[in-house]
C-alpha cells in the first residue's frame, strides 16, 4: 500500500502567482513597501473627461482587467465596477483600492515601482465613462436564512471568519471579490472557474486506489494534494500510475433539486455581506 510522505519537504516550496506582462503583481519587496503618502494625491480624478486619459485608460483596462472585471466592466470573476460611484464611492477610495489590492481576492496590489499614479487615474477616467448614474437595485434575499444554509451545506468545505474547513477557498471576503451572477452560476455547476490551488485532481495509486482531492504543490517527483477528508498528503509520482487533471470541481452542483431558487436568492445574500473581518455574523 502507498504510504504518504512523512515531510512535504520533497514538494517544491509554494508556487507563487504572477501575472506575467501585467505588471500588477509586486515582487515580495514592494508587495510590503509603503503606499504613497495619500495627503500629496489628489482627492478626485485630475484626468477624469479628458479624451486622451480615457482612451489610453480603455486600452489598459482591456489588457490588466476585464479578464476578471468584464470587457464592460459589469462583472464576470470581478465584481460589477460600472456602480461604484453612484453607490457614493470617491474618486481616491476607489483609487486606494487598486493600488492596495483587496486581500483575501484575487485583487493584487498595484506596484507603485511599476504602475505610476497616472495609469491608474487613467483606467479610472476610462471606467467612470462606463459608469451609471443609479446605485445598484437591491438584490432580493433573507440573508439571515442564508447564513443557515450556508453553515448546514458549505462551511464544511469553505472558511469564514477563521470558522469551517479548508478544501475550498476562504470566502471571508467573497462579497467583495465575486458578483452575484458569478457565485450563483458557480453554485448551479454552469462555471468551470475553478480558483488557482484547488484544481481537482485524482492520483491513480500501483495498487489502482483512487485518491480524490484538490493539488496544492508539485514538482517532477511528487504532488501535494488535500484529499476529500482535508488531509493535506505528498505522494512519489514514482507510485503512481496516473495522475488525473478533472475539470468537475470537488464541489458538488447545487441544482434547482438541491437548493430552490428563493433559497439561493438567500445564500446569494448572504454572500454578498462576507466583505472581511467580523462581517457576516449575526
Amino acid at each position: 500500500m502507498l504510504r504518504p510522505l512523512n515531510r512535504c519537504s520533497s514538494v517544491t516550496a509554494a508556487i507563487v502567482l504572477c501575472v506575467i506582462g501585467h505588471d500588477w503583481l509586486c515582487p515580495p519587496a514592494a508587495a510590503v513597501a509603503t503606499v504613497q503618502n495619500t495627503a500629496s494625491r489628489a482627492t478626485t480624478n485630475p484626468l477624469e473627461g479628458k479624451p486622451d486619459a480615457i482612451q489610453n485608460g480603455g486600452a489598459m483596462f482591456r489588457t490588466r482587467c476585464a479578464g476578471c472585471h468584464g470587457p464592460d466592466a459589469r462583472g464576470y470573476l470581478g465584481p460589477d465596477l460600472t456602480g461604484l460611484w453612484a453607490s457614493g464611492s470617491a474618486d481616491d477610495r476607489i483609487f486606494d483600492i487598486v493600488r492596495r489590492g483587496v486581500p483575501g481576492t484575487e485583487m493584487p496590489p498595484a506596484d507603485p515601482q511599476r504602475v505610476p499614479d497616472r495609469e491608474i487615474w487613467q483606467i479610472l477616467a476610462y471606467v467612470r465613462t462606463l459608469a451609471g448614474t443609479v446605485p445598484p437595485a437591491v438584490t432580493a434575499g433573507n440573508a439571515a436564512n442564508g447564513e443557515q444554509i450556508f453553515r448546514a451545506n458549505c462551511l464544511g468545505c469553505h472558511m469564514v471568519g477563521g470558522e469551517g474547513g479548508q478544501l475550498g477557498p476562504d470566502l471571508s471576503r467573497i462579497g467583495s471579490g465575486r458578483p452575484r451572477t458569478a457565485l450563483a452560476n458557480k453554485l448551479r455547476g454552469t462555471s468551470d472557474v475553478i480558483r488557482s490551488g484547488y484544481e481537482p485532481v485524482t492520483l491513480v495509486t500501483r495498487d489502482g486506489q483512487r485518491i480524490r482531492g484538490v493539488r496544492k504543490n508539485e514538482d517532477e517527483f511528487s504532488i501535494q494534494i488535500m484529499d476529500v477528508r482535508q488531509r493535506v498528503q505528498g505522494y512519489l509520482k514514482a507510485n503512481l500510475t496516473d495522475v488525473i487533471e478533472e475539470k468537475q470541481s470537488v464541489m458538488p452542483v447545487y441544482g434547482s433539486d438541491r437548493l430552490n431558487d428563493r433559497d439561493l436568492d438567500d445564500l446569494l445574500s448572504y454572500l454578498n455581506t462576507l466583505r472581511g473581518p467580523g462581517s457576516g455574523r449575526r
